[in-house]
């Protein structure tokens, strides 16, 4: 409201660029009041229209792509008539009552029927489409759990990236066998003392999943660049990542 008293005078504005430039106002919101309020071929464009228009096209573009959008919205500016408003109206209303998403549309008393290619085409249900979800990445992980002295050790991730800046066992990645993990701490000045045990746990972001296996190993010095803390530091200071705190039975 500020922006319209101080920039219009009070009066709300006509051209769709200057709507748009309001605050709170994007260009699904923008397109209908142009179109509805001043009766300008402006489509506002949501999932309602989207799905109408892939249906009446028979068009198998993903729906949720911003070119299919901005397809979609040059096509329907071209074929607008001169009730704009109506039209506007009429597409969500189709979209939002006869031609609904997740249930069979009502083709049969829909108005556009005698041109809609995927009716007339026989699988006005397959559409409208969606991109395919990218497969989940999965990593194998092998995580130290060293210990010397009663104190444990831990490094903190890079500031970039998964989980980034928190603390963590050290850990490679691959699937080591015991001989392997056991020459890289080795080459990392630390000399194992005891193999405790051994154990596996997965952990699943939203685009990765990580495959780990821990190995518990005492060792005989705290060096190896890492920072050793107590339990009782761990548990109040650390704040390790889920994926890590399992492997903390403590």
């Amino acid at each position: 409201a500020q922006v319209i008293v101080n920039q219009y005078g009070g009066v709300f504005p006509r051209e769709y660029a200057q709507v748009l430039s309001l605050p709170g106002i994007g260009p699904y919101t923008a397109g209908a009041i142009c179109s509805i309020a001043f009766n300008q071929p402006t489509p506002a464009v949501d999932g309602n229209v989207l799905r109408v228009v892939s249906r009446l096209r028979n068009d198998p573009a993903p729906i949720d792509l911003p070119e299919t959008k901005q397809n979609v919205t040059e096509f329907l500016a071209g074929i607008y008539p001169p009730q704009a408003g109506d039209f506007t109206q009429a597409l969500m209303e189709l979209g939002a009552t006869v031609c609904g998403p997740n249930r069979k549309p009502d083709c049969e008393g829909c108005p556009c029927k005698t041109f809609c290619l995927a009716f007339l085409e026989g699988d006005p249900q397959s559409l409208p489409v969606k991109s395919p979800k990218k497969g989940r990445k999965s990593e194998d992980l092998t995580v130290f759990i060293l210990s010397c002295d009663g104190r444990f050790a831990l490094e903190k991730r890079p500031d970039r990236g998964l989980l980034a800046g928190l603390w963590q066992f050290p850990n490679l990645p691959g699937d080591l066998d015991t001989g392997e993990a056991l020459t890289v701490l080795r080459a990392k000045g630390l000399h194992p003392r005891e193999l405790f045990r051994e154990s596996r746990k997965t952990h699943i972001f939203t685009h990765i999943q990580w495959n780990m296996k821990g190995i518990y190993l005492e060792v005989e010095a705290p060096t190896g660049g890492f920072q050793w803390m107590t339990p009782e530091e761990i548990n109040t200071q650390a704040a390790l990542p889920t994926a890590f705190r399992q492997f903390w039975e403590r």
